[in-house]
């Protein structure tokens, strides 16, 4: 997988902070910080799909803001910087992939349902979350996030089998 560059990780800190600073002036209801952070979620989990089609688009994403951040804050400042330090979220087990697959469909729904404003904010949340994954405090801050989603194929496995809730 692909290391984070500073520049791109400024890249989203900023595209991060457009989403947030709205809700936040805002009424900060959790209905309108919804299409982004539920996308940054699926872009976070995305990185943790080796040899998929997900975790191909989040190296994509780390490409695509390397890229685009090296030209702005290079342009901007003349300056320029290298990798991060590289996290992970971890693996991600075959049930855990069915939650993954699922929240995909999910957000491929809740794309095609959107308003263009929350359709640039979805795709906002998942290129952000695939990014800064990608860094160790991000993937330290969310290291809960695989132990979840794991935990949550588990449950939908047993429940198929019979089994009860947790």
């Amino acid at each position: 997988m692909t290391s984070l560059t500073f520049p791109g990780a400024g890249l989203s800190l900023g595209i991060t902070y457009l989403n947030l600073r709205p809700w936040w002036k805002g009424g900060r209801k959790w209905k309108d910080l919804m299409p982004f952070a539920g996308a940054f979620l699926l872009g976070a989990v995305s990185t943790m799909c080796v040899g998929g089609l997900l975790g191909l688009l989040a190296g994509c994403s780390a490409v695509g803001v390397n890229t685009a951040g090296d030209k702005a804050v290079g342009g901007a400042t003349g300056q320029h910087s290298g990798a991060l330090a590289h996290g992970s979220l971890g693996a991600l087990t075959p049930d855990g992939a069915v939650v993954v697959f699922l929240a995909t469909v999910a957000a491929a729904a809740a794309w095609k349902a959107a308003s263009k404003g929350d359709q640039r904010r979805m795709l906002g949340g998942v290129v952000c979350g695939a990014s800064l994954t990608l860094t160790a405090g991000v993937a330290g801050a969310l290291h809960w996030l695989p132990a979840a989603v794991n935990m949550l194929g588990v449950s939908g496995r047993t429940l198929l089998e019979g089994g009860g809730i947790l």
